[in-house]
């Protein structure tokens, strides 16, 4: 446990009905009792443990004396018990900025420290009581902006993904105790696996980090989000579907051309998946100063896109804007999908549009005729379909992903070794390494680099 106790108000700044006060450490118990009295006359330390008690919460003055300042709730989480694994007090107030304030600063008087970001969950993970994944998943949580990045946070907390990865972690222990007990005891027969079932064992694990690693293309859809740029020539529907994908008003919509110079961005979901969104100026030849740099700008998020939403207007034979954006497009490394906008119009030249492209669809931005068609094409282009994000282990940022890649590779490498018929040290130092990775991804083995940079993240009082 870490030596000293840290405090800081767990609710957002600002007026509310209530404000939560959280002081966790080894003299929490102390440093609470002297900033909330119970009415029931008993000190708090003795209050029933993760029962809430009513008291009066005092402040200090500036002579030392104590002032009661309101009346409250407090709760004692005794050690191990409780989210950090210390000794742990939460404080409820009333919500006024002032008040909340002069309780924290009580806190701090009584030998709190201020905690820092993330500090709370820090302590948690350092105690055992969660595991790296876990607390990355509840910044995903706390960050939430979408009703499936809540689900699939909400299974990572639940411990999902530290499951799996326990799981492979205990396979491949067991794998290489077989093996070493041959190596240290060449003369007896202690093996509990052949060299076949070795090999299958070892295959086993690598199809399953392979289909771990799979789930971070579902994972990144939905938890970090798309880059998705909508783009076309000026006035095909660019901005309207950005506000119908929004779901708001966000962007001005005219006849005129041009409206939009600058990227606009917002977030939404569709089919499931997380659209980071940047609505771009028109695409075109201009010798408006101002306008040019917005048609750069939109090259530039084209560039960065991972999924885009090229925008044309069917009722028209293709012109030279519209051949010299299927140029760009076709140099796209990311998905495209070409929406025959104003749909509501004949669509007297759609063909020329989808003899170009994989994917298109004509959609309506006034209606909303179309979009179901493209939500299920989103979700089926980046949504691994055989996976349920509230129950099953899904990798959701760039480093869970990079330690799996890492340890299936290693796996690779080990399986490798065995067909070229390498002694059988050398044959599991892959697995060995994979082992290794696959404690640094859920925090068995991390460095403290890696775990400030995580937890700084976080919101100061979590």
């Amino acid at each position: 446990m870490t030596g000293d106790t840290i405090a800081a108000v767990s609710t957002p700044r600002g007026k509310g009905g209530v404000a939560l006060l959280r002081v966790s450490g080894p003299d929490a118990l102390r440093i609470g009792g002297e900033v909330f009295c119970p009415k029931n006359g008993r000190p708090l330390a003795q209050s029933p443990a993760r029962t809430a008690v009513y008291g009066s919460i005092y402040a200090v003055e500036p002579d030392g004396s104590r002032v009661a300042v309101d009346d409250g709730l407090a709760t004692v989480f005794p050690a191990p018990a409780s989210y950090t694994g210390e000794d742990t007090v939460e404080i409820c107030c009333h919500g006024g900025i002032l008040l909340t304030e002069t309780v924290l600063s009580a806190l701090l008087a009584a030998g709190a420290r201020p905690a820092g970001p993330g500090e709370f969950t820090r302590r948690a993970f350092l105690n055992g009581k969660l595991g790296l994944s876990a607390a990355e998943a509840l910044a995903d949580l706390l960050e939430a902006q979408t009703r499936d990045q809540l689900l699939l946070a909400h299974s990572g907390m639940g411990g999902a993904t530290q499951s799996r990865c326990g799981e492979l972690y205990e396979r491949l222990r067991r794998i290489l105790a077989s093996v070493y007990v041959c190596i240290d005891y060449p003369d007896e027969d202690l093996a509990e696996m052949s060299r076949d079932e070795l090999i299958a064992a070892m295959q086993s694990c690598a199809h399953d980090l392979q289909e771990l690693c799979r789930s971070y293309r579902t994972g990144h859809a939905v938890a970090e989000g798309l880059r998705t740029v909508i783009c076309g020539k000026p006035n095909v529907g660019k901005s309207a579907l950005f506000n119908r994908l929004l779901g708001r008003e966000a962007a001005i919509v005219t006849d005129v051309e041009g409206t939009t110079r600058d990227v606009l961005r917002g977030t939404a979901s569709l089919g499931g998946v997380t659209l980071l969104l940047s609505d771009t100026a028109g695409i075109h030849e201009t010798g408006d100063t101002v306008e040019r740099i917005g048609v750069e700008r939109a090259k530039s998020e084209l560039e960065q896109a991972e999924l885009t939403l090229a925008v044309f207007d069917a009722s028209r034979e293709p012109d030279d804007a519209d051949r010299a954006l299927f140029a760009l497009l076709a140099r796209q490394s990311g998905e495209v999908i070409a929406l025959l906008g104003k749909c509501d119009l004949p669509q007297t030249c759609a063909d020329a549009y989808r003899a170009r492209f994989r994917h298109c669809l004509p959609v309506s931005a006034r209606s909303g005729e179309g979009l179901p068609e493209l939500a299920g094409l989103v979700e089926r282009l980046f949504l691994d379909g055989r996976l349920d994000i509230r129950q099953d282990a899904v990798l959701t940022n760039a480093r869970q992903y990079a330690a799996a890649v890492r340890a299936q590779r290693a796996m690779e490498e080990s399986l490798e070794a065995f067909r070229i018929g390498e002694p059988i040290d050398v044959c599991c130092a892959g697995a060995e390494e994979a082992m290794a990775v696959l404690g640094e991804l859920d925090g068995r083995a991390v460095s403290e680099e890696l775990v400030s940079e995580i937890f700084s993240h976080f919101c100061v009082g979590k």
